[in-house]
């Protein structure tokens, strides 16, 4: 089918429309908070960067590094492993398994830590019946690796993040030709051969692309390397700006983040440059799954049930089991609070940013003009940047601009309106709504992309506007991928952690801040019955994400 853009004749005068001009807006709104980190990074009140450089900085960056790197790895040997063994080859369980292995993205990061310290620690189940086991009486009677370090990180973050390696990897060996793999069979190619010289040079790039994704999310994270004491550049975003008070030096460290992000993002793309691979047939078949029976076949089931056993079940069952000593939790002051405002601020975030996506897509599509196009790849950023640094770019020019208008209208009026940005939940839906934008956007562009241009065209000749075409043509159309992206936003607001930290109001707890807080104390008890709602909310959109990449095939 074709892809033409749909573009409506300009005035006389070349001038843009509002759907244009709104667009930009639009455009200039999600990119503002990373020109206003750099601007702030640049002209800093009290420049402590020659500080940060002799003492901290080597030791965030050094740690991020390693963290980022190992995570990578572990996830995407698992990830790619486990979606070779479910696409390959036929063992007991793959069918559920295939599915279980994406439940790992709905449990965070940070919550995938207290499950592990709390079964694993010195009074957890496993220690305790250790003891007992052999009559140990204290710690120093035996050896038991050190959870809270920063393996202990890297392992809870690889188990949380290799869905991302496994979703995309699963998707490239499907879309892979069934005839090279037969043609490699036939030349006496085993499993390990054909893996390592047909399935992995050509899934490359979708596995990449996952290991990409597991890196940026790595540097984001802030509730796991605090929870186990690991000091990365998240965490001195929040030292610097909340303990030191300097916001200029933490906008430096954000700018450094932002390399770090824009060189993986650079990386990504070139290492897929030129991996460009075609399919040989008009109606080629996908490659025959090799039965496994006997050792092979139970070894290929534990080797995808582990990992769905420690980023899955072990924080499912943990939670569970304090959810059920300690009923009463569930009707403990705050909780209903938290998830009112979760899905209040989660679902308003998420209609926002879908309509705005929808709007700057059109707008685009109805411009025409050149810039407008090269724009809007741009404001997908947002999504590779942290919330720390989303909430430095957004709080302090927002806070100015609140500060500035509210003095105004007491020196017209005499009446104080407060801090009508920051001193609500308005700066909170807008950081969701730009770290998230892309997941709109892409849903939005690639809808818009599969209605035909004589569908818009048709309507306009028949007297519609250009908003009337968008809501009897487009928006019947691409229902469907709007309600995903709708559904993708709300979850990712839900588990969102260190913008939330930063720009919520004071009293004020979502379902993922109170888990935070309370776990951080060490009241597992009191976090449990918040994060099940965490899990269960997000299990609909991995639900959801399974389903659609089932049916694709």
């Amino acid at each position: 089918m074709t892809n033409e853009k749909t573009q409506l004749p300009g005035n006389a005068f070349g001038w843009p429309s509002g759907w244009s001009l709104g667009a930009s807006l639009i455009a200039v709104l999600v990119l503002m908070p990373i020109l206003s980190v750099l601007w702030i990074a640049a002209n800093p009140v009290e420049n402590i960067w020659p500080h940060l450089m002799a003492t901290t900085l080597p030791r965030y960056l050094g740690n991020t590094l390693i963290v980022m790197a190992s995570v990578a790895v572990l996830a995407t040997v698992v990830g790619t492993l486990t979606a070779w063994l479910v696409v390959m080859y036929r063992f007991p369980g793959r069918r559920w398994l295939e599915w279980a292995l994406l439940m790992p993205l709905a449990v965070p990061g940070f919550l995938g830590a207290y499950a592990l310290v709390d079964f694993l620690d010195f009074s957890g189940p496993v220690q305790t019946g250790l003891r007992e086991m052999f009559g140990w009486a204290s710690a120093q009677d035996y050896v038991f690796p050190d959870i809270r370090s920063r393996a202990g990180a890297i392992f809870v973050l690889a188990a949380s993040l290799y869905p991302y390696v496994y979703l995309l990897a699963r998707a490239g060996f499907h879309e892979q030709s069934g005839a090279a793999h037969d043609v490699a069979r036939a030349l006496g190619a085993n499993g390990l051969k054909r893996f390592w010289r047909v399935g992995l040079p050509l899934a490359r790039p979708a596995i990449v692309a996952g290991t990409a994704i597991v890196m940026m999310e790595t540097v984001n994270d802030f509730g796991t390397v605090d929870y186990f004491g690991v000091q990365t550049l998240t965490t001195g975003v929040f030292s610097v700006w909340l303990e030191a008070g300097n916001a200029g030096g933490a906008a430096q460290i954000a700018t450094l983040i932002l390399a770090l992000i824009f060189a993986l993002v650079a990386l990504e793309k070139i290492s897929r440059r030129k991996a460009k691979f075609h399919s040989m047939a008009r109606q080629d078949r996908e490659a025959a799954a090799t039965p496994l029976s006997g050792a092979q076949g139970w070894l290929a089931t534990v080797l995808c049930l582990v990992p769905f056993l420690f980023g899955f079940v072990l924080p499912v069952l943990v939670m569970v089991s304090h959810a059920i000593t300690r009923p009463d939790r569930w009707f403990a002051p705050g909780l209903f609070d938290a998830f009112a405002n979760t899905v209040l601020v989660g679902g308003a975030a998420a209609f926002v940013t879908v309509a705005g996506a929808i709007f700057m897509v059109y707008g685009v599509r109805l411009s025409g003009r050149a810039l407008p196009r090269l724009v809007l790849p741009v404001t997908t950023i947002g999504y590779a940047a942290p919330g720390a640094v989303l909430a430095i770019g957004l709080l302090i020019p927002l806070a100015a601009l609140d500060n500035a208008v509210a003095d105004g209208v007491l020196a017209l009026t005499g009446w104080d309106p407060g801090l009508m940005l920051t001193g609500g939940t308005v700066v909170l839906v807008y950081a969701y709504a730009v770290r998230f934008f892309a997941i709109g956007q892409g849903a939005a562009d690639a809808a818009m992309g599969r209605v035909a241009p004589s569908l818009p065209l048709a309507a306009r000749t028949l007297g519609q506007t250009a908003g009337g075409a968008l809501g009897r043509i487009y928006l019947p159309l691409i229902r469907g991928s709007v309600a995903a992206a709708l559904l993708l936003v709300f979850v990712d607001c839900v588990k969102e952690l260190p913008a939330t930290l930063l720009l919520r109001p004071f009293n004020f707890n979502t379902l993922a801040t109170r888990s935070y807080e309370q776990a951080s104390l060490e009241r597992i008890a009191d976090a449990a019955p918040s994060a099940l709602l965490i899990i269960c909310v997000s299990l609909v959109a991995v639900v959801f994400v399974a389903r659609s990449t089932m049916q694709q095939r």
